[in-house]
């Protein structure tokens, strides 16, 4: 199994995404959160705001390439936008 999943930065205000070739997001929220993973360096406080599982690496890898388009940024916003305009620190 594989997954792919949807952090906010509670300090910097933003969101991230990313895949797993494990389903388990939270032992990659404990990365993100430890400094161990480079691209989400600058935010100490994430949070898993959105999960989704997969059968194989390859479609958790589409869909995190799809989330990661225009298309999908804007599907984001649209399905957890309330994040950022409240500054929720809790899902």
């Amino acid at each position: 199994m594989a997954c792919i999943y949807i952090l906010y930065g509670r300090t910097i205000n933003r969101f991230y995404t990313g895949a797993s070739r494990n389903d388990n997001a939270n032992e990659r929220l404990k990365a993100h959160n430890n400094n161990e993973t480079k691209s989400t360096k600058m935010g100490y406080s994430w949070i898993i705001i959105h999960e989704e599982r997969f059968s194989n690496y390859t479609e958790a890898r589409k869909r995190e390439l799809f989330l990661k388009s225009g298309a999908g940024r804007k599907w984001i916003t649209e399905q957890f936008g309330q994040y950022k305009r409240e500054g929720c620190l809790s899902g």
